[in-house]
């Protein structure tokens, strides 16, 4: 398997493919084996999840973590990252995970129990090192992702929202720009770093920030930013302004416009950014294994189902 830009495949398969609807995610592991089991996102019913970051010590509380899942969704990671245990919490704070439709509000919710157990139980076991938990969940309909750190000093890993009305290659390999030809919002994309060089399509979420993406009747798009206020919440702007890049860079999850292309990245709207896909997996499909090499990243990009 090839890096997500110099792969052949990627090209032909991206030409052919639209959804409403796209997660696709560049791994380049920092927990867990090099393997397709721990490749994001991953799916579980009408839910879809992947993770920028890391969870500082889960080894220390990830007993705890199983005992409070149920059978089926202690028995559901079939890698051994933190995103997934991760993802397998996020599952147990709501009522019924395998429910066809769901509440924005009670995937806001759940999101937010599920950073805050984490942080309890990081403090029970008096783990001191920040975790990044950039989280992003859907059914297929809204979208909810964060940007966050355990820190009330640090920067959480980066990340950009970008929108307009169309999303188009204007100038031949693979130069593409947002354009907002209107005051409409057709397309939506969340992102660990831009993904062109044109820095005025791209906002930086605050650190510690929940982000809600829902389709309005109108077929345009919707974007909330909400702080989440806790105990690593600064009210200040001026004191939030002077959290440190230091971790972040270290751990190699802040980057800029012109930074690598590593992390997660969301679009929703009515057309798919093509170029961000390298193995494009329809739901129900099964996966080749595949080695990756030590150095190598991957990206993958699954298609949401439609509601």
């Amino acid at each position: 398997m090839n890096q997500a830009w110099n792969n052949s495949n990627l090209t032909r398969l991206a030409e052919k493919i639209k959804s409403p609807l796209v997660f696709a995610h560049v791994r380049a592991s920092t927990a867990g084996s090099l393997s397709q089991d721990n490749c994001h996102p991953w799916n579980f019913g009408r839910l879809m999840w992947m993770h920028n970051g890391g969870i500082a010590d889960i080894a220390k509380f990830k007993r705890r973590l199983q005992a409070r899942l149920t059978d089926e969704l202690y028995n559901f990671p079939q890698g051994n990252t933190d995103s997934e245990w991760a993802f397998a919490l996020y599952l147990s704070m709501l009522s019924d995970p395998h429910a066809s439709t769901f509440d924005q509000h009670e995937l806001r919710g759940a999101m937010l129990k599920t950073i805050s157990t984490l942080n309890d139980w990081a403090r029970d076991c008096d783990i001191t090192e920040p975790s990044l938990m950039n989280f992003c969940v859907t059914d297929g309909h809204t979208v909810v992702a964060t940007r966050y750190i355990s820190s009330k000093k640090d920067e959480a890993a980066s990340l950009y929202f970008s929108s307009g009305t169309t999303f188009d290659e204007y100038a031949p390999g693979g130069h593409y720009r947002m354009s907002k030809c209107d005051k409409r919002e057709n397309i939506i994309m969340i992102a660990s770093e831009p993904l062109t060089f044109e820095a005025a399509d791209w906002m930086e979420i605050p650190t510690n920030t929940l982000i809600v993406v829902t389709p309005k009747p109108t077929l345009q798009m919707n974007l909330l930013q909400i702080p989440i206020v806790d105990e690593f919440h600064l009210s200040d702007p001026l004191e939030a302004k002077k959290r440190g890049s230091d971790f972040a860079v270290q751990k190699g999850f802040l980057g800029s416009a012109f930074g690598p292309r590593r992390g997660k990245v969301t679009a929703s709207g009515t057309q798919s950014p093509a170029h961000m896909s390298e193995d494009v997996k329809e739901e129900g499909e099964d996966d080749d294994d595949h080695d990756v090499g030590e150095d190598e990243e991957r990206l993958e990009a699954r298609e949401v189902p439609p509601v």
